[in-house]
């Protein structure tokens, strides 16, 4: 296996969010709030934990797992279960379809990076539980920024120089990643698992990841 810094304009590259478009964290964080607050108010937790989150992100200096601790307690949540949520995203399974299409994209030789809100250790525990090799992954503890900021992409092609137009960036989240990589120019393929609706552009939109490898054999050869 090439080192992730290794240059080589036959490569291929892509890059993943994780949580959200390789593992499912909304079924992973509910479950949390459905066992701290109540199944009633599991759903209407969840979205003002969306809001949250971007808020405590916004100026990089707390770690993923303060931020989920401190999404926690603005959500009300009793001292003794401030934690309940970081301490449950190691068990966060991956979407059913993802670790057959990731292997697939290996078979056909891309190269495969995460580009993550999170620490080491989490990705870690995610990427075991995905089963498939990755070359690189860049975190937001360890580079002291959160996407929509676009340090995760400068790191990345910093440390391996990919080809732009080699490289394809998929995701599910408009907000963290479609809108920057369109702001970036970088090629990007939605996950648009939630059936939402956005004229940002984008090369492809998928409902899910079983069709990824065929869909970047089409826009990267």
């Amino acid at each position: 296996m090439r080192k992730a810094n290794e240059r080589g304009d036959d490569q291929r590259w892509a890059t993943f969010d994780c949580y959200g478009t390789l593992i499912d964290w909304n079924a992973g964080i509910r479950a949390v709030l459905a066992d701290v607050f109540g199944e009633a108010d599991a759903d209407a937790r969840l979205h003002a934990y969306h809001e949250i989150e971007p808020r405590l992100q916004r100026d990089g200096r707390l770690r993923y797992r303060e931020v989920l601790t401190g999404a926690m307690r603005e959500l009300g949540a009793p001292a003794a279960r401030a934690t309940a949520l970081a301490e449950s995203l190691p068990a966060w399974p991956p979407f059913p379809e993802v670790p057959a299409a990731l292997g697939a994209l290996r078979d056909r030789g891309w190269r495969l990076a995460i580009l993550s809100n999170t620490d080491r250790d989490y990705i870690d525990a995610s990427m075991a539980a995905i089963g498939v090799p990755f070359d690189l992954a860049i975190v937001a503890s360890e580079i002291g920024s959160y996407k929509p900021a676009r340090r995760h992409w400068d790191a990345f092609f910093e440390r391996t120089g990919a080809d732009r137009a080699r490289h394809v960036h998929v995701a599910a989240s408009l907000f963290h990643d479609i809108a920057p990589a369109a702001e970036l120019r970088l090629h990007a393929i939605w996950i648009n698992r939630l059936g939402e609706r956005s004229s940002l552009p984008r090369l492809r939109e998928l409902t899910d990841l079983s069709d990824l490898p065929r869909a970047l054999e089409t826009v990267v050869r």
